[in-house]
């Protein structure tokens, strides 16, 4: 099938190239995009009033796709804070700590909590909490405070983030980029969130220990004291006992729920959202009596705070490469889109075919690369709709394998981005166990970057 671009394909596509020089440098990407939608719209349209008018529309729509997401990161961040103050959390997770005799299990058993809890509240709001209650006991069984933050970036800002199985913001903002339905994109990752997690946990550990039996890593000596302190609690501590079984009791059955009536997308969401609200007006209801009115609304607003801080930056990305597919004539009108264009994206892709054919392994590379490269930011979601519709440009190259290629860009955009190996973004954890982040960030590169070409050699025979 031969493609004619026209003069908003090459607007586009220079936006496109003008956004990633800027994440490559580590500049915001907002602006530009915000740019790019009106430069695309006066091409499109021939109109500055529709142009601007489209600018502002664009937002819109970026932020109807992706409302749900945003809700339900807001809703779980609040129960997470109200969790956090009613001593719940604390109590939900503290048994586990009786598992813990040596380094090794240390390291294992905090991963795999952080893993858990982050599936469901997020890593940013676990992140106190798990070491809080973890890192003095791992100080006990003598295992560093480094070997506690590597475990905890890994599995929560790692695994559980790029696969984001529960609440499912970066499977959507990948899908939406590569114009996948969001069941199709969550099941092409979990194989290759598998795989990544495996090679860099072994690995990671693997150096911790070399390191530790050699002496290169200072073991912790004494018996330190409980980093949580116990303030004073506005629940009884059989109230405290009850609601810590109540909270993962519901959220299990949720998950039972979705697997028995076979719940996907915004259904799924759904369920899991109703149910943290209900939680949030119950627990607050029980702990704060005449106040509990005011205070399911505070934190409320502290969730929402929560949420648009992440995806502030994100809607004018998303804004942005959401005209490659469906948006441009949602947007500006049936008339701005170019005559025979099945979208932007798929154009470009289907001109790019013609032109220069494409195997699977520079397909799966440039996919990696680009969600690494979108990762650089320290933010992990501001390019993931970027990943998505670089990867369904070489899908439609290759003619089959978005949802891997996709899968690719979101685990790599995550993985570099989310919180493990940039720096500032692995701040929160290294501030909780005592590091350097800079130490923390050089630790996690060797383990992630062997991950992602691992992962990246196994997305090639998927494809």
């Amino acid at each position: 099938m031969n493609v004619v671009l026209s003069a908003t394909h090459y607007v586009y596509v220079a936006a496109i190239v003008a956004i990633i020089l800027l994440m490559v440098r580590k500049k915001e990407t907002a602006v530009a995009c915000m740019l790019g939608i009106l430069a695309v719209g006066l091409t499109a349209t021939a109109s500055i009033s529709q142009a601007l008018g489209g600018l502002f529309g664009s937002l819109i729509f970026a932020v109807n796709e992706l409302a749900g997401t945003i809700l339900i990161i807001s809703v779980v961040t609040a129960l997470c804070r109200l969790l956090e103050a009613t001593g719940i959390n604390a109590r939900m997770i503290s048994p586990f700590t009786k598992f813990i005799r040596t380094p090794a299990s240390a390291y294992w058993l905090i991963g795999l909590v952080m893993m858990v809890v982050s599936s469901f509240f997020w890593p940013s709001p676990a992140v106190a909490l798990i070491g809080a209650v973890f890192l003095p006991v791992a100080l006990r069984v003598k295992l560093p405070a480094m070997g506690v933050a590597v475990a905890m970036n890994l599995f929560g800002h790692g695994i559980a983030l790029s696969g984001d199985f529960v609440i499912k913001g970066a499977p959507k903002l990948a899908a939406d980029g590569a114009g996948l339905p969001l069941a199709e994109q969550v099941a092409a990752s979990i194989p290759l969130v598998i795989v990544m997690g495996l090679v860099t946990t072994v690995l990671a550990f693997y150096q911790l220990m070399k390191d530790m039996k050699s002496g290169r890593m200072e073991i912790p000596e004494g018996q330190p004291e409980a980093a949580l302190e116990q303030a004073e609690l506005p629940l009884s501590d059989r109230a405290v006992g009850f609601f810590a079984l109540l909270v993962p009791a519901l959220l299990a059955l949720d998950v039972v729920v979705m697997l028995l009536a076979d719940l996907q997308g915004g259904d799924a969401t759904a369920l899991v959202g109703g149910t943290v609200v209900f939680l949030l007006i119950l627990i607050a209801a029980a702990a704060f009596k005449g106040q509990s009115l005011e205070r399911v609304t505070e934190y409320l607003v502290e969730g929402f705070v929560f949420g648009f801080r992440v995806f502030g930056p994100v809607i004018p990305v998303a804004a942005f490469f959401y005209l490659g597919g469906d948006a441009l004539g949602a947007v500006f009108g049936a008339a701005a889109v170019p005559a025979g264009s099945e979208g932007l994206v798929n154009d470009l892709g289907l001109a790019l075919s013609a032109a220069a054919p494409v195997g699977k392994s520079v397909s799966a590379f440039s996919s990696t690369l680009m969600g690494t490269l979108t990762g650089l930011d320290g933010s992990g979601f501001s390019g993931i709709n970027l990943a998505g519709s670089v990867a369904r440009i070489f899908g439609t190259l290759l003619g089959h394998g978005v949802a891997t290629l996709s899968a690719l860009g979101q685990i790599a955009a995550i993985w570099v981005g989310g919180g493990t190996v940039i720096p500032w973004a692995v701040i929160p954890v290294a501030a909780i166990c005592g590091v350097d982040p800079v130490e923390l960030a050089g630790r996690n590169l060797k383990p992630v970057a062997i991950g992602l070409v691992v992962t990246t050699l196994v997305g090639i025979f998927l494809l």
